[in-house]
C-alpha cells in the first residue's frame, strides 16, 4: 500500500521562509498554545494548590498557610504563592524557605506590593 506523502503539500506555506522566519513562526505558535494555559492557571488555582506548591519548594505547612493566606488576601493567588516567595528570595538573596518564613512573619510585603501592587492582572 503506497502512502500519499501529504507532508509536501502541508509544508508549501513554509517553503519560502528563512530560518529566522521559521523560528519566529514557531514561537508565535508556541505562544498561541501556551497563553491559554497560563490564563487557565491564573484563574483556576486555589489556596490548597498554592500551599502544595510551597510545600514542594521545601516550606513547612504552617509557613505555607500563613503565606498563602496573605497572598490570597492581597488578590495575588493567580500569580502563584511560589512566585511571590521566589521573588522575595531573589530580592533578599536567601533560599525560599527563609523568604517564606520572613513573609509569614509579616516582613517583605512591601516588595510584593512594589512588584504586583495588589493587582491580579500584572
Amino acid at each position: 500500500m503506497a502512502r500519499a506523502d501529504e507532508y509536501l503539500a502541508w509544508r508549501t506555506h513554509l517553503a519560502d521562509l528563512s530560518d529566522a522566519e521559521l523560528e519566529a513562526r514557531f514561537w508565535e505558535l508556541v505562544d498561541e498554545i501556551v497563553d491559554p494555559l497560563v490564563d487557565l492557571a491564573r484563574t483556576h488555582t486555589s489556596p490548597s494548590i498554592e500551599r502544595s506548591v510551597l510545600m514542594r519548594m521545601g516550606v513547612d505547612s504552617l509557613t505555607c498557610n500563613a503565606v498563602v493566606n496573605e497572598v490570597d488576601k492581597r488578590g495575588l493567588l493567580g500569580h502563584g504563592a511560589g512566585h511571590v516567595v521566589l521573588h522575595c528570595a531573589q530580592q533578599w538573596d536567601v533560599d525560599v524557605r527563609a523568604a517564606a518564613a520572613r513573609l509569614a512573619a509579616g516582613e517583605g510585603w512591601d516588595l510584593v506590593d512594589q512588584k504586583w501592587g495588589g493587582r491580579d492582572d500584572a
